[in-house]
């Protein structure tokens, strides 16, 4: 089998970093595609030693990929992914567009992958802080039935592509962005602040967090969402209370997480041992610290989680839904 794969928003901070995961994991490649909009066609792109070309996305969609991964915002998404799915494409989705859609799977491959069917053309890659999360929480689910989470994140500025990127690059230099991310600084300082606002003063980024985990996991459980934006270059910290049905040992606790397929616990109080976004850089697992029980409440759990937001959080997930696809439906 000829296996043509296309990178959609190739030349953006996630479309490179797919680039790269999809060289890591050894993917079958027969052909690569990068597509991008109108003002990066013709750039050039080095790939395992080869110059690739950027092309337009209407070019992209007639080259007939057998799967096409989007990173190139909603408004792209929404215009593109179904004419590449008519054309018997896979497309899996790193943008909001399709999430939400009862008939399009939210996937994180360690925990739903059976929700994609052959049929299923479109699949969506879920927001990095839900991928990030749930990685941790998801296999405490299955055992003590989550029944109410509070989460308050600590989203660095890649989250925002390279325009956070560039923000808080220009104010530690003393300058001011042309274009900035934020309505704040950024530079010493966090924001409170992720997504538009919506009219219940919720964020997008705090729904999403709501919304996500209860498609992902089948649940019903009520979830309540902080999303603050803090100074930090790569890597989403989040600290999640999380209120079980059962009762749960800490030690299970421990023990069921460091069994968890991508979970890494990094937990020592006594050494200051705990995950920081620094030592996440470029890896693809999600780290697990401060496990502890919240005194509070019956069942609570506290714990602090750090994942790579570009990889586990977008890129890598993606590249796994791709190979689950290859392995799973043998195109």
């Amino acid at each position: 089998n000829y296996m043509k794969i296309a990178i959609i928003g190739a030349t953006g901070l996630v479309g490179q970093k797919m680039l790269q995961v999809l060289k890591e994991q050894k993917l079958r490649l027969d052909e690569i595609i990068v597509a991008a909009s109108e003002k990066s066609v013709g750039k050039k792109i080095l790939f395992q030693g080869r110059e690739l070309t950027v092309i337009s996305v209407e070019q992209a969609i007639e080259e007939k990929p057998d799967i096409a991964i989007f990173s190139a915002g909603a408004d792209a998404s929404l215009k593109y992914a179904p004419l590449f799915a008519t054309n018997g494409t896979y497309v899996i989705d790193n943008s909001s567009a399709w999430r939400k859609n009862s008939n399009i799977p939210l996937v994180v491959p360690e925990i739903n992958a059976s929700d994609i069917t052959i049929d299923n053309h479109i699949i969506a890659n879920p927001n990095c802080t839900t991928i990030c999360m749930l990685m941790a929480l998801s296999p405490l689910h299955k055992k003590y039935k989550a029944k109410r989470l509070v989460i308050s994140t600590y989203q660095s500025v890649s989250g925002s592509g390279q325009k956070g990127l560039n923000q808080l690059a220009l104010e530690q230099k003393g300058l001011r962005a042309d274009n900035p991310a934020y309505p704040c600084q950024i530079h010493e300082n966090v924001i409170p602040h992720g997504g538009n606002f919506l009219e219940n003063n919720y964020t997008a980024e705090e729904e999403k967090l709501v919304f996500e985990t209860n498609k992902i996991l089948h649940s019903n459980i009520a979830v309540t969402a902080t999303v603050v934006r803090v100074p930090v270059y790569g890597g989403h910290s989040e600290s999640i209370n999380v209120e079980f049905e059962n009762d749960f040992d800490l030690e299970d606790v421990r023990d069921i997480l460091s069994k968890s397929e991508g979970v890494v616990v990094y937990d020592n109080p006594d050494e200051n041992i705990y995950p920081t976004p620094v030592m996440a850089y470029d890896k693809d697992e999600v780290f697990v610290g401060r496990i502890r029980r919240d005194f509070s409440i019956a069942n609570g759990l506290n714990m602090w989680v750090v994942s790579d937001n570009i990889r586990k959080g977008a890129a890598t997930n993606a590249v796994q839904i791709a190979k689950y696809i290859i392995e799973n439906f043998k195109i």
